[in-house]
């Protein structure tokens, strides 16, 4: 009964969703206890007439400039993420995004020249201990998922006057874009000046330095296009034709 009333729920956000057989009822209600109280967390928020009323959060959940973070609707937000709303523009976050554990996203860390904007879309993962930076302006499509330890970089230090400190020499912001339904795995790096097309698949530890188009997959440091994907196939059916040594990269 409990397992048909929890997959009820979240068929409800998720049509796509079935239980796995070997869930038992006592770890249901583990996770309904733990999903109560996040709820709790961002109930309070809610109460203060600043956030929405779909927020999920964990332990140890930090905001600055909270008036500046706008938030769609079943978004989870596990323990100690930190949101920093330190930009021009809103940091939003769409419906259906799950940030993990420990991960921060930082619109920009200087008063002096604040940064542009943070934009997720929707049906967005991101694993644990991530880094998106806002400086220049970072924008994810809808329906990507995203392996720990994910960092972003809209921004670059200037340096090649040797005469003056590196720290004083100011920064050059472009932006990052990355398109929808791209599956990005763990310790990927994207910098400054980069726009990854949708449908791209990212190696675990590629370092993503330049302009990576459509129905890519893609690994390296730098990275670079391994293949491409035949508008046929699914992301994800990509890396069950490639050879053993490619796969072991997009693990």
């Amino acid at each position: 009964m409990l397992k048909s009333i929890i997959t009820y729920f979240i068929k409800k956000k998720n049509p796509h969703f079935q239980l796995d057989e070997s869930v038992t009822s006592n770890l249901l209600i583990e996770l309904t206890i733990q999903k109560l109280m996040q709820k709790i967390r961002g109930k309070r928020l809610w109460l203060s007439l600043r956030s929405s009323q779909q927020l999920f959060l964990g332990k140890g959940v930090k905001f600055f400039n909270l008036a500046n973070i706008k938030f769609g609707k079943w978004v989870q937000l596990e323990d100690h993420v930190y949101i920093s709303g330190l930009s021009k523009k809103p940091v939003e976050l769409g419906d259906n995004v799950k940030i993990g554990a420990w991960s921060n996203i930082v619109a920009s860390t200087s008063f002096d020249n604040i940064g542009e904007f943070i934009k997720i879309g929707n049906n967005v993962g991101i694993g644990e201990y991530a880094y998106l930076g806002g400086g220049g302006g970072l924008e994810i499509g809808d329906d990507c998922i995203i392996g720990q330890y994910f960092s972003c970089h809209p921004e670059n230090h200037c340096y090649k006057n040797t005469d003056e400190l590196i720290r004083l020499q100011g920064v050059t912001r472009k932006g990052i874009s990355i398109g929808k339904n791209c599956w990005i795995g763990a310790k990927v790096t994207i910098l400054d000046g980069v726009t990854v097309g949708s449908n791209c698949v990212i190696a675990a530890g590629a370092v993503v330095t330049k302009n990576m188009p459509t129905n890519s997959v893609i690994r390296g440091v730098p990275a670079r296009v391994l293949k491409t994907i035949n508008q046929n196939e699914k992301a994800k059916d990509v890396v069950t034709k490639l050879t053993n040594s490619e796969t072991i990269f997009l693990n």
